[in-house]
Order: C-alpha cells, then sequence, then structure tokens
C-alpha cells in the first residue's frame, strides 16, 4: 500500500475491542501510611558524610560500574533531605557534636549505617589509653545497619541498603519506639 501525503498512522490490524471483556472492577484500598511506606522504602536518600577513608568506598558505588541509585538510594548534601546517614570512617571525639547536629536536622523517620570497621568499633585506632577516637557510631546515635571491613567494598554498602530496606518493609525498625526513646532522654537531660 503506497501512502501519499502525511506520515501513516499505525493503526492495529484487528479490533481490540472484542478482546476487552466487561467485568466488574475489584477496588481495593490501602491506608495512606502504608503507601508512603512503601516510597520511603523505595527511595532512601542518603547524606554524603565521609569522614575518612571509608568515604571512597561510599562514593565508589554511586558510579556506573556499581550504580547504587537504582535501587532508588540517591546521594543528598543536605541533612533536611536526608534519610539515612552513612557514617562512613574514624570519628573523633571533636566530631561527636557535628555528627549529633547532623543526625538532629534529619526529618524523621531516619536511619544509620555504620559503615567500616572504624566506623562500628574504632578500628585500628581502639586501644588501651586512646583518647581521640568514638569506638562505635552507635555510643552517639542509634545505628540500624553495620558494614564491616577496612574499607568495605561497595558491594557491601549496596548489600547492607537492601538489607535496610528489608528491615523497613518487615517493620523491625520501629521508628516510633526511636523517636520516643530520644523523646525521654532529652526530658531527663531538662
Amino acid at each position: 500500500m503506497e501512502v501519499k501525503g502525511n506520515a501513516p498512522i499505525c493503526l492495529p490490524s484487528r479490533d481490540l475491542r472484542s478482546e476487552i471483556k466487561e467485568t466488574s472492577a475489584v477496588v481495593g484500598f490501602v491506608p495512606v501510611q502504608d503507601l508512603i511506606d512503601i516510597v520511603r522504602v523505595n527511595s532512601p536518600w542518603f547524606l554524603t558524610f565521609g569522614i575518612a577513608c571509608c568515604a571512597i568506598e561510599m562514593m565508589a558505588p554511586s558510579m556506573a560500574r556499581f550504580d547504587i541509585m537504582r535501587f532508588g538510594f540517591i546521594p543528598r548534601a543536605t541533612p533536611r533531605q536526608s534519610d539515612v546517614m552513612i557514617i562512613a570512617g574514624t570519628i573523633p571525639h571533636k566530631l561527636v557534636p557535628t555528627i549529633k547536629t547532623l543526625y538532629d536536622q534529619m526529618p524523621g523517620p531516619k536511619w544509620v549505617i555504620a559503615m567500616g570497621n572504624c566506623a562500628i568499633s574504632g578500628g585500628p585506632f581502639s586501644y588501651d589509653g586512646q583518647y581521640a577516637i568514638v569506638n562505635g557510631a552507635d555510643k552517639i546515635i542509634p545505628v540500624d545497619i553495620y558494614i564491616p571491613g577496612c574499607p568495605p567494598r561497595p558491594e557491601a554498602l549496596i548489600q547492607g541498603v537492601l538489607q535496610l530496606q528489608t528491615k523497613i518493609t518487615k517493620g523491625l525498625i520501629d521508628v516510633n519506639y526511636r523517636a520516643e526513646k530520644i523523646a525521654r532522654k532529652t526530658k531527663r537531660k531538662h
């Protein structure tokens, strides 16, 4: 068939209306909070906060080879738009107020990943008599996922992100309990 003038319009070769059967539609209702939780699980934004050598391994999954963004895990440079804080590296005592401030500025619900041996337990800098290094991020803020290694591979961070998403989906991390616990601590201080 030769077409003159305008470009041809693609038409189906058969009538599709005959294949669509009229049935009664089933409509399901889901609580709005469940929909929000699904979105939250599939698009956590993480705070780009690298302290030491583990920061390089935190940046590597964002590159094309690993592409952590395909899991919805997007880096943000501000705590006010972040859901997840990744503490990657050695934590000196001088940095503790900054970490607490950044954690407090994050909107709830918020999660924390401790990446690397230094962030988990002080690493090789943890010994008797040392005074400058915090022996684990969980001493200052609540940590949800621990990623061991010195430094941990980018695949380990991706596994940690997937583990965090699984924990959030299954309800293993009770954000409301954590918020109440923090509120109780601040009441005791005042």
